[in-house]
């Protein structure tokens, strides 16, 4: 083989790769958001395979906080029992936060890892569709419940002003114990059991009711940009909004719903997120 045609014979592997690699790319490109979906989805369910045999065989989950020494914790944070309280949880990360106020403004105190939550990202929409919700919640003392078949459970409140502006329905979602879930988020009986120390602490203490925001993830632009092509991703624009503005206060925003959509106003100062979720448009603008 002459010199001339190896190099034509290189050339035309040369273009013949090339051509494959765009044709390769262009396929990832259109299918890449139903491939990471189907990839963030195994992981999800391989997640709560482990955290399940963890809880099963009377492990402690990985990321829970020292439960035995609540009172050391709060005094290093320089927080009391019956502080007012917010929480925020994010379903892909597994993790429920929990804030404490003080010196009027928020402060995390602890991070606690859920057991489990049943159905995929994204909202409930409907009775038996086994998702657990997302949205902004708000509980008072009646939502909580003692003597639950699940240890300990708080009702969210599902469905709220938005979720029924959107006819979803369902009932009973809450946040337990017993590492269970339908449609729920389910801690360990030990974190429930630390969570309802604080919360009743803080509604005894005057507080009247307090916020749960419920995300899908952690509502970084990395991570929106990564599920911008799902179906959820503008309700989920709209959760971010309340979300950046907790972010920037370390205070519960005011939260309504106006024409189906959240709107969301900036917190008065030295609030401690008490106030119920409005539906009607007054002194605020729906987003875009």
């Amino acid at each position: 083989m002459t010199v001339a045609s190896r190099k034509r014979r290189s050339l035309t592997t040369i273009i013949v790769l090339g051509a494959l690699a765009a044709i390769v790319g262009g396929v990832l490109t259109l299918y890449w958001p139903a491939i990471y979906e189907a990839l963030e989805h195994e992981v999800i369910r391989a997640e709560r395979t482990k955290r399940l045999s963890l809880a099963v065989a009377g492990q402690t989950l990985p990321g829970t906080p020292d439960l035995a020494n609540l009172q050391g914790r709060l005094s290093s944070q320089k927080l009391d029992v019956g502080a007012p309280v917010f929480m925020r949880i994010f379903k892909r990360d597994f993790e429920l936060e929990l804030w404490m106020l003080r010196d009027g403004r928020f402060h995390r105190f602890a991070t606690y890892p859920i057991c489990l939550w049943s159905g995929h990202l994204g909202p409930k929409h409907k009775e038996g569709d086994r998702q657990s919700p997302e949205g902004f919640y708000t509980i008072d003392a009646k939502a909580l419940n003692p003597a639950s078949k699940y240890h300990r459970s708080f009702n969210l409140g599902f469905p709220n002003t938005f979720d029924r502006a959107h006819d979803r329905s369902g009932s009973f979602l809450m946040v337990h114990g017993g590492c269970a879930s339908i449609g729920c988020y389910a801690m360990t009986d030990g974190v429930i059991d630390e969570i309802w120390t604080l919360v009743t602490a803080a509604l005894k203490s005057g507080q009247e009711r307090f916020q749960v925001q419920v995300f899908p993830f952690r509502m970084t632009d990395h991570n929106m940009a990564l599920h911008a092509q799902s179906a959820d991703a503008p309700f989920w624009q709209q959760l971010k909004q309340g979300h950046d503005l907790f972010e920037e206060e370390h205070l519960p925003p005011r939260v309504g719903v106006c024409q189906g959509r959240y709107v969301f106003q900036h917190a008065p100062a030295n609030k401690d997120g008490s106030a119920a979720i409005a539906d009607n448009c007054s002194d605020a603008s729906a987003g875009s």
